[in-house]
C-alpha cells in the first residue's frame, strides 16, 4: 500500500526545512563536520537605492579674482585650486578646481587654502568654511610683456623671431629660466619685478638682450632692435651665373669660430652685424672669401669656383 506524503502547508515550510537539515546531517560520517546551518529563502528585489543625504553644514565659497593694483577683475588665464588644510603637517588633497573666472564651491566646514595661478604669477588665501556660503575676492600682483623686434625702422617677422624670459638671480642675469620660445606678439603674464630678455633673430648669431621691467596692472610692449641681415650664400663661376647645387657653406669669426654651415646650392643665413669668412665645399674642392654684414643690408655672397 503506498504511503500518503504529508503536506507541507505554509505555515510549517521553515519548520521543515530544519528538519531536511538535521536528517542530512545525521547521515555524515564525519565527526569534524561542524553543525549545519539551514539555508534561508533569499529575500526578495530590494527597492531603488536613495541618495546619499547630504553632509551636514556644506555650502558654497565663491571666488573672484582682481589685479591687486587698481581692482581691474580677471576673466580669463585662471586656475583656481582648493586643498584642505591639515594641522598634522601632511601633504593636502585637492579638493576641487576650475579654470572659470568666478566658480563656486560646495564644501563641507573645516579649513582650506585657495591657489590661484595666472600665468607664471600666483596668490594664495585661506578660508575657513563654518556651514554658510562665503563670497572671497583674490587679489593678484601681475603684469604682462608683450615683444616684438626690428631693425630700425622695419619690425622684423615674428616667424623669425624667438625670445627667452630669465630672472637675474645675483649677478647672473640668466639666472634662471622663466620661459623660452616665446613668440613675437604673444602676452606672457608674469610677477611684477625685473626680467632679463634675450631675443633671436634666425638661427645664428643675431642675438639681441635687455633688462624689461614688469608692473602690476600694466603690460609692458617691448621692441628688441637688432644689427643684423640676411645673406644669402652662392658658389658660382663668375659674378652672378647659376650658382653650384650640393655646395656646402661654413660660416666663420675672422678668429676660425664656426657661426652657422648650411647646404644647398642658395642658403639664406641671418647673421649680426660684423667681419666674416665663407667657406664653399664642392666636389672635393674648398674655396674661400671674406665678406661683411652690415645691419639691414640683406644681399648675395658669392664664391668663385676659381678662387684659391
Amino acid at each position: 500500500m503506498a504511503r500518503a506524503r504529508p503536506v507541507i502547508g505554509p505555515a510549517c515550510g521553515l519548520a521543515a526545512l530544519v528538519a531536511t537539515a538535521m536528517a542530512a546531517r545525521a547521515q555524515t560520517t564525519d565527526p569534524f563536520a561542524g553543525p549545519m546551518v539551514p539555508t534561508l529563502p533569499s529575500p526578495g528585489i530590494m527597492g531603488p537605492t536613495l541618495p546619499a543625504p547630504p553632509i551636514e553644514g556644506e555650502a558654497d565659497l565663491t571666488l573672484s579674482a582682481v589685479l591687486s593694483t587698481g581692482g581691474q577683475p580677471l576673466r580669463s588665464g585662471l586656475t583656481w585650486r582648493i586643498y584642505d588644510e591639515r594641522g598634522d603637517g601632511t601633504r593636502p588633497n585637492i579638493v576641487a578646481r576650475s579654470g572659470e573666472a568666478s566658480p563656486s564651491f560646495h564644501l563641507a566646514p573645516g579649513a582650506y587654502v585657495v591657489t590661484l595661478t595666472y600665468g607664471y604669477a600666483s596668490a594664495v588665501k585661506r578660508v575657513t568654511m563654518a556651514g554658510q556660503a562665503l563670497s572671497e575676492r583674490v587679489r593678484v600682483s601681475a603684469g604682462a610683456l608683450k615683444l616684438s623686434g626690428a631693425i630700425g625702422d622695419q619690425p622684423l617677422p615674428a616667424s623669425d623671431l624667438a625670445f627667452s624670459i630669465f630672472v637675474p638671480i645675483g649677478a647672473n642675469s640668466e639666472g634662471r629660466l622663466v620661459r623660452g620660445s616665446v613668440k613675437a606678439g604673444e602676452i606672457v603674464r608674469l610677477p611684477e619685478g625685473t626680467y632679463h630678455v634675450v631675443s633671436t633673430y634666425g638661427e645664428s648669431n643675431a642675438i639681441q638682450r635687455a633688462d624689461l621691467k614688469v608692473e602690476n596692472g600694466k603690460i609692458t610692449d617691448a621692441t628688441m632692435n637688432h644689427r643684423a641681415a640676411t645673406m644669402t650664400l652662392k658658389l658660382v663661376n663668375a659674378p652672378g651665373s647659376e650658382a653650384f647645387a650640393g655646395t656646402a657653406f661654413s660660416v666663420l669669426t675672422p678668429g676660425g669660430d664656426t657661426i652657422r654651415e648650411a647646404i644647398g646650392a642658395f642658403p639664406a643665413v641671418t647673421l649680426a652685424e660684423g667681419d666674416y669668412v665663407l667657406i664653399a665645399r664642392h666636389d672635393g674642392q674648398v674655396f674661400t672669401r671674406e665678406f661683411k654684414v652690415e645691419s639691414g643690408m640683406d644681399r648675395d655672397v658669392e664664391v668663385l669656383a676659381t678662387a684659391s
